[in-house]
């Protein structure tokens, strides 16, 4: 084939050449930066995101514990009740000691987590805490679904496996708010030169985002004692005996009582409930519960990142076994161990002890829901007060709770209330409200004081599973002591507190002494050299090589690493784990 004379050959280049060009201008117009881009306004945007979700993971949390013990609480409270009444045990379950099975029932629940330190840290590492969580909550699933069918061989299993699963779930909630506190903290400060570095913060500088965190998670929790009464409230009480049949045999309540109300009725049921009706509530509350599951599975997302969680199981399971023994060394948590006792005494007495020999004893059993209704509502709307702690010293909500519950255990000491006497019924109220009022502080200022002592993320699971752990003991000793006088009950309470106010200032004073306290050392991560984690020479070489030193030394010396000064990586790390108080604590405390 000829060429055609009339199309030279430079017309065929510059054609192929624009083409070329053509070519180009489109693949930039695909890939290419847009030239209204602005980075800095798509990384605000970028990291906007990421604090609505840290947010969106705090408010998942505390909506589904108090979806969990809403769940738990009001079955526990209505199988007891109608498991009490002797005409429905001899009518529906007449042959199978229904009795005996709740007594195991409740030492199950109580005496199981009394193991709990030997197996939780080792469940929190090897599941992750998100995974900890919903394991927990499918537990207390579990132990709804086995009220369908009331047996010794379903209700005692699943007994046992919520005492099991309690402090697994406690203390992988209180690790998981305080973490999602740092984790804020970072997307606020990403440009911070120890952020992007991925070191620690400086001392105090989450303490703001420890104390909301805490104080949305127990505002929403504490309503579960409001949400837990809905089943007595809308069901159970429309088949209850007014006061004076279910109080006849009544003579003392009150400080004059002994054990667990005596001389109530043992029939507190005008007409047995429908089994159609019972499986009606059953399973509204096995909807809730599977919902509480379905909001931590989807809603919560990862407390760490994969690599972290990796570095967090690599230290070895048997060190991750031995530190929460370890971590009861320092002197700071060991003093902090009574208030961890009464934390338990208190919220279990006041929905045994003061519920029922105070207020179920002058007012009757249908009061019992208004009651510990006033009491969670005080509790949830109280716990807004530990926002004081931004301005006040940290001191402050732990010792003005305390001071109101000794005044109120004072009062309650001297004080036996009248049997089917309804006139008290205001002060009784009264009580509850402030009781609850003092339940917030109490739990909310611990969990925001172990947040503020103990900032390292490869710490918090260990210190949460001992202050929960000790309170799990604190509730399985009020199981024991059921059968005590009230007065002798209310002797310990008021002796607890003092010893836990005395050992709480002792240690504060200690602190302001700048006294020197151990912390144990924390391994470095052991990795098998193998897997994608270690393709990258660079990054990953100089993460543990330097990074790891440095990282050694904040576990000798935690409180020394702030933003003015950082410990050199190649110091030699001193023998002794003791560490000095720095200066910046000191003039935290004025």
């Amino acid at each position: 084939m000829e060429k055609d004379p009339n199309c030279p050959q430079g017309a065929a280049n510059t054609g192929a050449v624009l083409g070329t060009e053509g070519l180009e201008a489109q693949l930039d117009n695909c890939v290419g930066t847009h030239p209204d881009y602005n980075e800095e306004e798509e990384e605000q945007k970028f990291f906007r995101r990421k604090r609505l979700g840290v947010v969106k993971n705090v408010v998942a949390a505390s909506v589904a514990g108090m979806l969990t013990y809403s769940v738990y609480l009001g079955l526990l409270e209505m199988q007891l009740i109608l498991h009490y009444d002797e005409t429905y045990r001899e009518v529906k379950y007449s042959n199978i000691q229904l009795e005996d099975i709740d007594h195991k029932v409740l030492m199950g629940i109580n005496v199981t987590p009394v193991a709990a330190l030997l197996y939780t840290p080792v469940l929190i590492r090897f599941f992750g805490t998100k995974w900890a969580m919903f394991l927990a909550v499918g537990v207390y699933a579990l132990f709804v679904s086995s009220n369908y069918w009331e047996r010794y061989y379903t209700l005692v299993p699943s007994a046992v496996a919520i005492g099991v699963a309690i402090v697994p779930l406690w203390a992988s909630m209180g690790n998981y708010i305080t973490r999602m506190a740092q984790k804020y903290y970072e997307c606020v400060n990403y440009k911070e030169e120890h952020v992007q570095e991925q070191r620690r913060a400086p001392r105090g500088a989450c303490n703001t985002y420890i104390v909301v965190f805490q104080t949305v998670f127990y505002t929403c929790f504490h309503l579960s004692f409001v949400c837990a009464q809905m089943p007595m409230l809308f069901f159970l009480n429309n088949y209850l005996y007014q006061l004076n049949h279910t109080l006849f045999g009544v003579k003392h309540c009150g400080t004059l009582s002994h054990g667990t109300l005596p001389g109530f009725n043992t029939t507190v049921l005008q007409r047995l409930p429908q089994s159609v009706n019972l499986i009606t509530v059953e399973s509204v509350l096995m909807a809730i519960a599977f919902l509480a599951m379905l909001v931590v599975l989807v809603l919560c997302g990862a407390a760490y990142q994969p690599m972290e969680e990796i570095d967090l199981r690599s230290i070895g399971w048997g060190n991750i076994f031995q530190l929460p023994f370890k971590h009861m060394r320092d002197y700071r948590l060991r003093h902090l161990f009574p208030f961890f006792i009464y934390s338990g005494f208190e919220v279990l007495f006041v929905c045994t002890g003061f519920s029922l020999n105070y207020g179920v004893c002058a007012l009757g059993l249908e009061k019992l829901a208004s009651l510990l209704v006033a009491y969670g509502s005080s509790a949830s709307a109280c716990s807004v007060l530990a926002l004081c702690s931004l301005r006040l010293r940290r001191q402050v909500p732990l010792l003005a709770g305390a001071l109101l519950h000794a005044t109120l255990l004072v009062t309650l000491f001297f004080w036996a209330p009248e049997p089917r006497y309804l006139v008290q019924a205001p002060l009784l109220y009264t009580i509850a409200v402030l009781w609850g009022t003092g339940s917030a502080l109490n739990k909310t200022g611990i969990s925001i004081l172990l947040g503020m002592l103990y900032e390292d993320k490869d710490r918090q699971d260990f210190i949460f599973t001992i202050y929960h752990w000790w309170q799990a003991l604190a509730i399985f000793t009020v199981y024991l002591w059921s059968g005590l006088p009230m007065k002798a009950k209310l002797s310990i309470m008021v002796l607890t507190l003092g010893v836990a106010v005395g050992s709480y200032l002792w240690m504060e004073h200690k602190v302001g002494q700048r006294v020197r306290y151990r912390l144990p050392h924390i391994p470095r991560p052991r990795h098998k050299m193998h897997g994608y984690r270690y393709l990258e020479e660079d990054s990953d070489e100089v993460d543990s090589e330097g990074d790891g030193d440095d990282k050694d030394e904040d576990d000798q010396h935690p409180e020394e690493a702030t933003s003015e000064e950082e410990p050199p990586k190649d110091e030699v790390e001193p023998p002794e784990d003791e560490v000095d108080l720095p200066k910046d604590e000191v003039e935290q405390q004025d």
